[in-house]
């Protein structure tokens, strides 16, 4: 059995199935909109970059590239591992085996952190913000970036598989916090519908993936995504 860090948020996709998750990371925001949206509120160069969630580390040699340091930290071992391997000729790359609430980092000890399809939900998330008030530094801002459900067929697809998700309480979760948000219009565009198809068998329940695919023609679906953000 792997190993899974204390209080970890099971994940099934990527868990279960990393192989696929890595044609999904492939295929999601092919236009770097949401990379974008983040740095117009706030640019990570030269910075230290948290990448909580971090899965693989899909996302960490980007970061690397324009951050001082950029560290990961993922409650999956076995993808922990992966990750470094991954960034193993990146000095300035650490991936940490810690879950969101339990960081393994030093006060105030981040300039950016970010989020992404990972941790946060809403409520019962307190225990992660926490922690992201303690490792960010005075003016560091922390990005998270979730499925927005209300919207479009992907939101129909994802509350039919998770009935007792509710967007209203999500959204008063996150003012309650002083969280901000903006929508973002996201897509997924693959080079083979075998992959189209098997991200959807991951993300979905059988029976709801199986009416995505047969009301998806070609190679792309719409994604439609929020950011919420906060300075610190």
């Amino acid at each position: 059995m792997p190993r899974i860090a204390k209080g970890a948020v099971p994940s099934p996709n990527i868990w279960n199935t990393p192989q696929v998750y890595e044609l999904e990371n492939r295929a999601v925001d092919p236009e770097r909109a949401a990379e974008a949206a983040m740095r117009a509120v706030r640019p990570w160069d030269g910075a230290t970059v948290l990448d909580i969630g971090c899965g693989t580390g899909y996302h960490l040699p980007g970061l690397a590239a324009e951050a001082a340091r950029v560290i990961g930290v993922e409650p999956h071992h076995d993808l922990a591992a992966l990750a470094r391997r991954r960034c193993a000729a990146l000095p300035g790359v650490s991936v940490h085996a810690a879950a969101a609430q339990d960081l393994p980092l030093p006060d105030a000890s981040v300039d950016v952190a970010m989020a992404r399809w990972a941790y946060f939900f809403g409520p019962g998330c307190e225990p992660g913000l926490r922690e992201l008030s303690r490792v960010l530094r005075r003016g560091g801002t922390a990005f998270v970036i979730d499925l927005d459900a209300t919207r479009g067929a992907f939101g129909r697809w994802f509350s039919r598989t998770v009935p007792a998700y509710s967007a209203r309480e999500v959204e008063a979760f996150w003012d309650r916090h002083g969280w901000q948000r903006r929508p973002l219009d996201l897509r997924m565009a693959f080079e083979r519908r075998a992959d189209l198809e098997a991200v959807l068998r991951i993300e979905f329940a059988p029976e709801v993936a199986e009416q995505a695919i047969a009301e998806t023609p070609g190679l792309e679906l719409a994604y439609p995504n929020v950011l919420r953000w906060r300075h610190y």
